[in-house]
This record gives C-alpha cells, sequence and structure tokens, in this order.
C-alpha cells in the first residue's frame, strides 16, 4: 500500500462539480499522478498551485531515490 502526504492530496471537482481528488506520489523514482477516473479535473487557481507544489515535490523526491 502507497502511503500518500496529505500535502500531495489535491481536492478539486470534475465537471459535474463532485468532490474530488488528485493524488500525487512517488514510486521507485518516478512520479504517480492518479486522476479521478473517468473525469475530468476542474481546477481553481489554488488548487492548481498545491498541484504544482506536491508535483514539485515528487519530483525533487524521486531524484533523490534514483
Amino acid at each position: 500500500m502507497v502511503s500518500v502526504r496529505k500535502d500531495r492530496l489535491i481536492s478539486c471537482r470534475d465537471v459535474a462539480g463532485r468532490r474530488r481528488d488528485i493524488i500525487v506520489f512517488t514510486d521507485r523514482g518516478r512520479v504517480v499522478m492518479v486522476s479521478p477516473p473517468g473525469e475530468t479535473a476542474v481546477l481553481t487557481p489554488l488548487e492548481v498551485g498545491r498541484l504544482r507544489a506536491a508535483l514539485r515535490a515528487a519530483v525533487v523526491e524521486a531524484a533523490e531515490n534514483e
């Protein structure tokens, strides 16, 4: 089971307005992003900033684990 850090769980909404999450984590030196299954993620500017920060942190972590 993969442990997901809270700062890498980004809230968003789908096109129908339902709450969803995007998850960012690393696995064996790679960055993994899981989006809502079969959905389109709609993000506010603040949520985009959180996604960007989570991806940046995951890239640094993945590089350290290569």
